[in-house]
């Protein structure tokens, strides 16, 4: 029998079977490539919300544990896939920069927002106003991560390559059979894709579709992350990631025109020189209406449980939310009101 059977090999299954395996538990994944919200992120990790000047819930210690996860996971896959880069907030106005200072004085915000106007000016873009410096900020190469991860797994035989049937999932006394395996415990981490799930459907995951670009900007030259209504990204090569998009009605990750002109015009009104679209991606984010992940264990068992809704900040969520949900597996500490789904049923009474 395996302590742990984890179906989805994002950024949720990745943060989960990390820390199961950090603590000597048997694993097996579950895979089929078929989300691909975590494979095409944007991969930024930023502890502020810059539309409304505002922290990111818990930021300082999602941050702690990211950091510590990504060092721990480079070593372990020799490659490189955390990189820290300033991201700076491009200043449209005199009163964006006077919003800045003033969110800048508040206790919760002070570690992350540079008091220091960045008055650096970069090719291709024009920037009267200047620039705030969000401190503590970087990307994760999703796609390598993800890459490298299922080729460790395959290596150590820990991948079933296929498609979940939850069909062929019994539910036993004190843990769960599928096909010929007995596991302890299942973790449904499978992004969006938990709509098909029979015992977790009825939770209120909202998928977002984002769309991005991979553009080519011979005369932008830049070594930092630009974001304003988008993200500017620079990837090497006069190559950058651009996005993205929210579109809460389309739940599709097939590209859409209407996506592509909505990412063009926003470009245009950070950049001022010319680009070229590389490659044009689409996703659905595994978003939930309050801004909290879904974490839990299914009420009629207590070996099938769920590890979704990282929504659009997986990269810092994923570790913290793995670690949250396995304590409280193995040493029975309750989780964060906020995040458990027990909300949910409270609703619904």
């Amino acid at each position: 029998m395996i302590d742990y059977l984890i179906v989805g090999c994002g950024l949720a299954g990745i943060s989960f079977a990390e820390i199961a395996l950090a603590h000597n538990k048997s694993i097996l994944v579950v895979n089929d490539d078929s989300q691909n919200s975590s494979r095409i992120a944007g991969g930024l990790y930023n502890p502020v919300i810059l539309k409304r000047f505002s922290e990111v819930w818990q930021a300082q210690e999602q941050l702690e544990l990211m950091n510590q996860f990504y060092t721990d996971l480079e070593q372990k896959l020799a490659v490189k896939v955390d990189f820290k880069k300033p991201i700076l907030r491009k200043f449209f106005s005199i009163e964006e920069q006077n919003n800045w200072f003033a969110a800048s004085d508040k206790p919760a915000l002070s570690p992350f927002l540079s008091t220091s106007i960045i008055t650096k000016k970069y090719a291709g873009i024009d920037s009267p106003f200047n620039y705030g410096e969000v401190l503590h900020t970087g990307y994760v190469d999703t796609a390598s991560l993800l890459e490298e991860y299922k080729k460790y797994l395959l290596k150590e035989q820990l991948l079933l390559q296929e498609t979940f049937d939850y069909d062929a999932l019994e539910v036993l006394e004190n843990s769960i059979r599928y096909k010929n395996r007995e596991a302890k415990h299942i973790i449904f981490a499978e992004g969006f894709g938990l709509h098909a799930n029979p015992y977790f459907n009825h939770l209120p995951l909202d998928g977002t579709k984002g769309e991005l670009f991979i553009i080519k900007a011979s005369d932008l030259d830049l070594d930092v992350i630009v974001n304003t209504s988008v993200f500017i990204l620079p990837l090497g090569n006069d190559l950058y990631k651009v996005g993205a998009t929210y579109n809460w009605k389309d739940k599709t990750d097939m590209p859409t025109e209407e996506g592509k002109q909505e990412l063009v015009e926003r470009i245009r009104e950070i950049i001022n020189c010319d680009f070229e679209i590389v490659s044009h991606f689409a996703g659905v984010r595994p978003t939930v209406r309050d801004r909290r992940p879904i974490v839990g264990t299914y009420s009629k068992s207590s070996s099938i449980h769920v590890l979704n809704g990282l929504g659009t900040r997986g990269v810092m969520l994923g570790p913290a939310m793995a670690k949250a949900l396995f304590e409280n597996i193995e040493n029975g500490i309750p989780l964060d009101k906020e995040i458990d789904i027990c909300r949910f049923e409270k609703r619904k009474k």
